[in-house]
């Protein structure tokens, strides 16, 4: 029992559940719904591209105020109804296939709902968890979930891969719109409720944004991982909207293969979840978060690299380690800026940060159709995957490189963290 952990609470094992299902669901759809583009109805690299843009661009429009209105808010009430709102919007391109009616323009507009809800729904979500377990078990209670996503990604493209053989990708989708709706059943029933949080006399939208910003942009570890994240989401972003393109046309692979080699890649995400706390123990806090992604994103040049047969799947097996580095990656920055933040600058400190890393992927996306209109899925793989090796750089010369301990903010300490300049907790080395 004493290796369940978390999973021994209530709370957290709904939690965990609704994440499972969801995530399940999610490979699904994140194969189906550029194979609905490409094959299905035959989209140009362009609209390919835009697709990708409309996917993330809520995280650019709509990142800042999503933070600020999720603190105000109840963060369990906020899960529930992302997870409904994204059910009833996947489940349209069904509908809309059955009666031949589908077309980009309803992609565009699912892509863009789903995406404007998702931001809201990720902002609760990382700023809910601190709650739901305490900040002395955040890296616990990331690393389960990162398992959660891992094994999602193994089991999920495969399976995908065979469903939208078996059923046509339109109806894949449905099976998404339906894990949606299973999530926020199992949300719904935690038991643990948060207190409204009170409104203040003064509170103005813009200033609690300005607060949110203020705090990441002052705090220069934050500001490192911020430009270290944005700058590989804006390059990975490039080669990823050209990614299906250039399985598809490039080197003829079909759904099910498709489904086999994501598959393949997503063991590395559930062994990085497994290894991110020997890892961590075994390098530092700091220099596991710089070395883990200098280390392993080299490995994506092997996928412009493939040719139809072996090639293939040298460039999946190569995604192993990709997926290791991601995941170290994510659960030690991730569990770091929520010890550090203060309770009620969760919602913002994660928006913020959401804005920043997340707002370069519809920009990546767009250079991603444009140069693969012009110069070709191949050379935008090579051009992107190149500019993500570099992405380091940021974290490397901080800090961060030699800091073995970060620095965590007690639950009853509510100022922001020091401006750049400023000694203070956030600016020491260990």
């Amino acid at each position: 029992m004493a290796k369940l952990g978390l999973l021994r609470e209530h709370d957290f094992r709904r939690l965990f559940v609704a994440d499972t299902v969801s995530q399940v669901g999610t490979q699904v759809s994140q194969l189906a719904i550029p194979l609905v583009a490409v094959v299905t109805l035959g989209a140009r690299p362009f609209e390919v591209g835009l697709l990708v843009t409309v996917q993330t661009a809520a995280f650019l429009l709509v990142g800042l105020p999503a933070g600020a209105w999720v603190d105000r808010m109840r963060r369990r009430n906020v899960l529930i109804a992302g997870d409904l709102g994204r059910a009833v919007m996947l489940g349209s391109i069904p509908v809309a296939w059955w009666f031949d009616v589908l077309t980009m323009g309803q992609l565009y507009v699912v892509a863009g709902i789903v995406g404007i809800l998702t931001v809201f729904f990720d902002v609760a979500y990382q700023s809910y968890l601190p709650h739901l377990v305490g900040r002395d078990n955040l890296v616990e209670g990331n690393a389960k979930l990162e398992v959660v996503r891992a094994t999602s990604s193994l089991a999920g493209p495969g399976g995908a891969g065979a469903l939208i053989q078996a059923l046509t990708a339109p109806y894949a989708v449905a099976v998404d719109a339906v894990s949606f709706a299973a999530s926020a059943l199992f949300v719904g029933r935690i038991r643990k409720r948060e207190e409204l949080p009170p409104p203040s006399p003064n509170r103005h939208l813009g200033r609690e944004v300005l607060e949110g910003l203020r705090f990441v942009v002052g705090n220069r570890l934050l500001r490192s991982i911020a430009s270290c994240t944005g700058s590989f989401n804006l390059f990975f972003s490039m080669a990823m909207a050209m990614e299906i393109v250039f399985f598809v046309r490039t080197l003829g692979m079909s759904p099910g293969m498709i489904g086999l080699y994501y598959s393949i890649g997503a063991v590395g995400g559930l062994i990085g979840a497994f290894v991110v706390k020997p890892v961590v123990g075994l390098l530092g806090q700091g220099p596991a978060i710089w070395i883990a992604t200098a280390v392993t994103t080299p490995f994506a040049l092997l996928v412009p690299a493939a040719e139809p047969g072996w090639r293939i799947w040298l460039a999946a097996v190569a995604n192993i380690m990709i997926g290791i580095g991601i995941v170290v990656y994510n659960v030690t920055q991730v569990s770091f800026r929520q010890g550090l933040t203060p309770e009620r600058l969760l919602g913002r400190m994660n928006a913020t940060m959401r804005f920043f890393v997340w707002g370069t992927m519809p920009l990546g996306a767009f250079i991603g159709g444009i140069l693969g209109e012009q110069l070709g899925a191949r050379t935008t793989l090579w051009i992107g995957f190149g500019g993500a090796c570099l992405a380091f750089l940021p974290v490397f010369l901080s800090p961060l490189r030699t800091m073995r301990e970060l620095p965590t903010r007690p639950d009853d300490e509510d100022e922001p963290a020091p401006l750049a300049g400023v000694s203070g907790p956030a600016e020491s080395r260990a």
